[in-house]
């Protein structure tokens, strides 16, 4: 029996193996390790690609939305409302600030924030608002802009979405290998048409400094590394091609009526479908029989970060964000990525059809 992954990295980059091999050479023989022309070519390329003034490459995701709130001054005694529905890395940034993550409820339909809830838990301490593109689905922010608080998009899953970076204040991205855009490695990047903040996550990411001999800041040393800035050049330009087919592979699901048996993600013209999560009730049988078939799945959250064991201090009790809870209980992912065969979509939903009953 053949198996079905979740993802198949290899399947992108296989074609592109010449192309990196030839970069990997090219970063040997020019010796320039850190910060080399890379590093700072792939910062122009990226900025253009996403339509913003400035990025600055950082060393992973989790790196550049540290650095983002620090150039945003967040710090001891601010609260950053975020939701509990992400990854652990968006709460665990603000608490390496010293600040307080505050969670809002989600959108059962878009698993993005709420923005009402959002709005409700403004206080005077409020000091940025970090939204998160779940699963390449893009939240429009401007009502969370208009709220007058620093907006950092959290679009680790979503880079190519368009429109992504373009309204919040800053914007953070990372390039963990199984991401739309990725590295062979570590990496992230910083987004924003605000030159200050950008001079500032500069600043930050080479110890506070631009020469290393006077420091203005005290910093970080993070700092995306010349061999995956390199990568990522090769990368960039497929990215358009591989989100069309990621939203060609999730449309097909739909045609083969995988929607009358479970709750599909819902869709609109800017999902780039980083994964291809549903809900169900019954997500338990479909993933046993998934794995019977050797058919890779995977859940999410299904812990969200209010009842995480290192979060317990913030005093969150089951129950108390009811849109994310169910969420975590009923959430999992079906194989996609760009190139997907059609006979394996099909193969998954005639799994999934003889799991479960239709909805329909």
């Amino acid at each position: 029996m053949q198996t079905i992954p979740l993802v198949d990295v290899r399947a992108e980059y296989e074609p592109l193996i010449p192309r990196l091999e030839a970069a990997f050479r090219e970063v040997l023989e020019g010796k320039g390790f850190i910060r080399g022309p890379n590093y700072w070519a792939f910062q122009e390329e990226a900025a253009a690609y996403l339509g913003v003034k400035r990025t600055i490459g950082v060393a992973n995701g989790t790196d550049a939305l540290v650095l983002a709130l620090d150039a945003l001054g967040v710090g001891p005694g601010d609260e950053v409302i975020c939701p509990a529905f992400t990854f652990y890395a968006t709460a665990e940034s603000v608490v390496r600030r010293g600040a307080t993550p505050v969670f809002a409820d989600i959108d059962p339909a878009t698993l993005n924030l709420d923005l009402e809830d959002t709005a409700a838990k403004v206080t005077d301490r409020t000091r940025a608002i970090i939204p998160v593109h779940l699963f390449g689905r893009l939240l429009d922010v401007r009502p969370l802009v208009e709220l007058g608080i620093p907006v950092l998009e959290d679009a680790a899953q979503a880079f190519g979405a368009p429109g992504v970076a373009q309204q919040g204040a800053i914007s953070t991205f990372s390039f963990y290998p199984t991401k739309n855009l990725f590295c062979l490695g570590d990496g992230g990047l910083v987004a924003t048409n605000d030159e200050e903040l950008a001079d500032r996550v500069q600043l930050l990411s080479f110890h506070g400094s631009r020469d290393k001999a006077a420091f203005d800041l005290i910093g970080y040393n993070s700092r995306l590394d010349e061999l995956q800035a390199a990568f990522l050049r090769v990368f960039l330009p497929e990215l358009a091609g591989w989100n069309e087919a990621r939203r060609a592979a999730a449309a097909r699901y739909s045609e083969l009526g995988l929607g009358e048996l479970v709750e599909l993600p819902q869709d609109e013209p800017s999902h780039v479908y980083h994964l291809f999560v549903c809900r169900s009730r019954e997500r338990d049988t479909i993933r046993t029989a998934l794995a019977e078939a050797g058919i890779a799945s995977a859940t999410y959250y299904t812990t969200p970060l209010h009842l995480q064991p290192s979060l317990r201090y913030l005093g969150y009790e089951p129950g108390s964000l009811p849109a994310t809870e169910q969420a975590g209980a009923e959430n999992f992912s079906l194989p996609l990525w760009p190139g997907i065969p059609a006979e394996a979509q099909e193969r998954v939903v005639d799994v999934v059809r003889s799991a479960v009953p239709s909805r329909v």
